[in-house]
């Protein structure tokens, strides 16, 4: 299965826009409970006025507040990146950290952000359980657990180390635009046939077609 999506999805990367980890990180954070869009929507804004963690820690809260808002939940977001600039520039002489350990310490950040980071930033493998990846681990059987950290661990053990960053972005670019959480477009996906949960969307292939996405940035 997980060759079959590699295959169909070569182009499968981060959707967030950045260009260090720095960004990367920040953009992370702030793309929770909100669209990949909508974080790219506001980071140029952002990352120009506040180019590295020194600078955002001495943000003035009212103003960082309204370059986020858009992404909603924007009060505690600015409190996640107020407490973070502050942490790297305290502990890590404003450098973000390359071991996951060190990162999941900093406000905002889980095992999820940290992943996300040190796979995409730092080109140390790691597998991001987000909602699509949880999601289809499930339906392909790979895992009954819920606990993110449980289903990574569960990815973990079935794919080679050195895959576990792509086949993230593999999997969630399936989750976006074909094995969709409520209608899934199982007539049209490549894995139908080695999918233990096939049937549990349309089925009809000029049905399922017309629910896939060609883009998915969500």
């Amino acid at each position: 299965m997980a060759r079959i999506l590699a295959e169909r999805y070569p182009d499968a990367d981060c959707e967030l826009d950045f260009q260090d980890a720095y960004q990367l990180l920040v953009a992370t954070v702030l793309s929770a409970q909100t669209t990949d869009v909508r974080v790219n929507g506001v980071t140029p804004a952002l990352f120009a006025r506040y180019p590295d963690a020194a600078a955002l820690a001495a943000a003035d809260r009212e103003e960082l507040e309204a370059i986020i808002r858009p992404t909603g939940f924007y009060r505690a977001k600015t409190t996640s990146l107020l407490g973070l600039g502050a942490a790297l520039v305290e502990r890590f002489d404003g450098q973000v950290p390359r071991r996951l350990r060190d990162l999941v310490t900093l406000p905002g950040v889980g095992r999820k952000t940290a992943n996300v980071v040190l796979g995409n930033a730092y080109g140390v493998p790691g597998i991001t359980v987000d909602t699509h990846v949880g999601r289809l681990a499930r339906r392909f059987g790979w895992t009954a657990e819920e606990d993110p950290v449980k289903v990574e661990h569960a990815i973990g053990g079935l794919l080679p180390r050195k895959d576990w960053t792509q086949m993230s972005h593999v999997l969630i670019f399936h989750g976006r635009r074909t094995c969709h959480a409520r209608r899934p477009a199982c007539g049209a996906c490549p894995v139908a046939r080695l999918c233990p949960s096939y049937g549990v969307g349309e089925t009809d292939p000029e049905a399922a077609a017309a629910l896939v996405r060609t883009a998915g940035r969500g």
